[in-house]
């Protein structure tokens, strides 16, 4: 007698669904009506901006001389073409972004750097948590470091049971370190500088903000990781993995790669550091775009790989490497946006937006960033990825933040914290599956330790959000 298989609900790729969105933007064309806002070049506190104006939405007919507004079968497969095109800039940006980090990777600079950081902490194992934690967490907030974390599980669960603590101490270091980083995200190229290019914002007018905003954040999370390891420590069998860590304890030794910590790697890291000031530096001068961010992390890499002893093959092959690994991501920014020519194709943008401009008129500011925190939310469950969700939602949240009379920064601002924070429960997060994985705790587990933490980064999150809203 055959066993019965066990049904198991599955979302479809990242690729199938932006496709099989492309398809019912194009079946709204033929039910929605089309229509277009007047438009006009203004100064906004983003920047400047081509921005609709409230109340001059007007229909338009779907056939005329200027042909058929709705998208047919031919429209749909030259969609994800046609994104690409629209998306260049910034699928050309994601793409140099991953060969320069490919680059810094090779050089084994910043996992030897942090090694020797812990070999200093000898005695004073204690400072391991937030020292650790605010590595990782401007990681997260600067480049966008997230599966670059894997192999520190892997380092630091031996230290961490050799100084009394388990293994969800070591998984809430590594993993929210970063994790918190990057929903607070200050240069981030993968959410904010990316949904910034995608909104048409020019530099980072709320760089300062974010930066206060990940002050705040990585506080409470260190505070929040402090107490748990204490409580632990105090106490091994209040953990709730203390059962399984017996048999972890057994499994995780200790990690003897390579520990050197040379000039080499000293004058890598002083490369990184100058040229994300440069970024930082030149985006509040001189309002830097992604053409100028770009150029600066492509000479980065260049410098990374020449000190780090890398031959020009090698950096050239590296370079490689990292826009293979990150092609992945740049073509889906270019797909999700052939949603975008769909519906642009069509002129039913601006009937969606002037729908949701009226039901949530006079809402108020602090309401109105928070249903769009709650859709982000909602959309991050389908789509993880902080530069596909960006590509997909800024469109349309952008220009409703301006028919509002807010600062379009809200919108961006709404994506990182929604994206991540989303993410750190999410199950269809492939970053919080793989950390859990590796340190062998459930997401129940998981669940468990973290709800309340949750609760008061996502209040902190949407008071954020309402700042930068009237900002």
């Amino acid at each position: 007698m055959g066993t019965k298989k066990k049904f198991k609900l599955e979302l479809p790729h990242v690729y199938t669904l932006a496709f099989i969105l492309i398809i019912a933007f194009a079946v709204l064309t033929w039910v929605l009506p089309s229509g277009q806002f007047e438009r006009q070049l203004l100064d906004t506190p983003a920047g400047e901006r081509e921005v609709a104006i409230a109340g001059t939405y007007q229909v338009v007919d779907k056939i005329a001389d200027g042909g058929d507004l709705r998208q047919g079968v031919l429209d749909v497969l030259m969609a994800p073409t046609r994104g690409i095109q629209a998306a260049a800039d910034v699928v050309a940006f994601i793409l140099l972004i991953g060969g320069t980090f490919q680059i810094l990777t090779k050089t084994n600079a910043m996992n030897r750097g942090i090694r020797k950081v812990i070999r200093k902490l000898q005695g004073k194992e204690v400072l391991l948590i937030p020292i650790m934690m605010i590595l990782l967490g401007i990681g997260g907030t600067t480049f966008g470091m997230s599966e670059e974390v894997i192999p520190f599980y892997i380092m630091l669960m031996p230290i961490f049971f050799a100084m009394g603590y388990d293994s969800m101490t070591t998984f809430m270091v590594v993993f929210l370190g970063p994790q918190i980083g990057y929903a607070a995200s200050t240069t981030n190229p993968f959410n904010v500088l990316i949904a910034q290019g995608v909104a048409g914002i020019k530099g980072n007018p709320q760089l300062l903000l974010r930066f206060g905003w990940w002050l705040i954040m990585m506080t409470v999370a260190i505070i929040f990781v402090m107490r748990y390891a204490a409580k632990v420590h105090k106490n091994p069998q209040s953990s709730i993995t203390f059962h399984d860590d017996a048999a972890k304890k057994e499994e995780f030794a200790m990690d003897e790669e390579d520990t050197r910590f040379n000039l080499q790697d000293k004058l890598v890291l002083l490369v990184f550091g100058v040229g994300m000031g440069v970024i930082v530096f030149g985006i509040l001068k001189y309002g830097w775009y992604m053409d100028e961010i770009s150029a600066i992390f492509l000479i980065m890499g260049i410098l990374m790989g020449v000190v780090g002893g890398l031959k020009e093959k090698e950096i050239a092959e590296q370079f490689v490497i990292g826009v293979k690994d990150l092609a992945f991501a740049a073509v889906v920014v270019g797909v999700c946006r052939g949603i975008l020519v769909i519906a642009e194709n069509g002129m039913i943008i601006d009937t969606i937006l002037n729908t949701l401009s009226s039901s949530l008129s006079n809402i108020g500011t602090a309401a109105f960033t928070t249903v769009m925190y709650v859709v982000q939310s909602i959309l991050t469950l389908l789509v993880p990825s902080s530069s596909a969700l960006a590509s997909l939602t800024m469109p349309i949240m952008a220009p409703l933040c301006d028919l509002q009379g807010v600062n379009p920064e809200a919108s961006v601002t709404v994506l990182q914290f929604a994206n991540q924070l989303t993410n750190m429960l999410s199950p269809t997060a492939g970053m919080t599956v793989a950390g859990l994985a590796v340190c062998k705790i459930s997401f129940g587990q998981w669940w468990k330790t973290i709800w309340k933490f949750f609760i008061l980064v996502t209040v902190l999150a949407l008071i954020f959000c309402g700042i930068s809203a009237i900002a």
